[in-house]
C-alpha cells in the first residue's frame, strides 16, 4: 500500500495508485482460507461473504467493481481478493472541500470540561465544537486533544455525581 509520499509522486508523475483494501485484517490469512472453504456449492457471492465472513452490503458490490468476475474465483483467489482489494486514486480533491474550518457548538454553551450546561452528561469534542481553522487542516489534532479532555471531564462529572457509572470506568 502506497504511503503518503508514494501516493502523492505517483499521482505527481500522472499515473494512478494502486491502494489495497484488506477486508478482513483481523482474520489470519488460514483463517480466511478455511472459511472460504466451507462455502456450499451454488451459495451466492452475497451469501458466502455474509455467512462466513460476516461481511453485508456494499462488500459483494465493490468486490465485483474491482474484479468483474470475482463470483467464478477459487477460495483461495477471493482469500487473496479480500485482502487485497486494489482501490486505484487517480487524483486529489481540493484541501478546501476536505476540512472543516468552522461551526459547531459554541463554547460558551460548554462548562471547563466540555459538558453542555443545558445538558448535563453530554460531552462534546472533536469536529462538534465551534472552533476556526483557516490554516486548514483535518483537525486530527484537535479533535484527539478535545477527547482526551472530555474523558478527564468525564471521570470527575462521574466522580462528583456519584454515579453508578463510576464503577466500570
Amino acid at each position: 500500500m502506497p504511503s503518503r509520499p508514494r501516493l502523492r509522486a505517483a499521482l505527481g508523475g500522472g499515473g494512478p495508485a494502486l491502494l489495497q483494501l484488506n477486508l478482513k485484517p483481523d482474520l489470519p490469512a488460514s483463517e480466511l482460507l478455511a472459511r472460504l472453504q466451507q462455502r456450499r456449492a451454488g451459495a451466492s457471492l452475497p451469501d458466502i461473504l455474509r455467512k462466513a465472513l460476516h461481511l453485508g452490503p456494499p462488500v459483494p458490490t465493490l468486490l465485483r467493481e474491482a474484479q468483474p468476475n470475482v463470483a467464478a474465483l477459487s477460495p483461495e483467489e477471493l482469500a487473496q481478493a479480500l485482502a487485497a482489494v486494489p482501490l486505484p486514486v487517480t487524483g486529489l480533491r481540493p484541501l478546501d472541500e476536505a476540512i472543516s474550518t468552522a461551526g459547531g457548538i459554541g463554547f460558551a454553551a460548554l462548562d471547563e470540561h466540555h459538558m453542555l450546561r443545558q445538558r448535563p452528561g453530554t460531552f462534546v469534542a472533536g469536529e462538534m465544537l465551534d472552533w476556526e481553522a483557516p490554516t486548514g487542516g483535518y483537525l486530527l489534532q484537535g479533535c484527539f486533544s478535545t477527547g482526551a479532555w472530555v474523558a478527564k471531564g468525564i471521570l470527575s462529572w462521574l466522580r462528583e455525581t456519584g454515579s453508578p457509572e463510576e464503577s466500570a470506568v
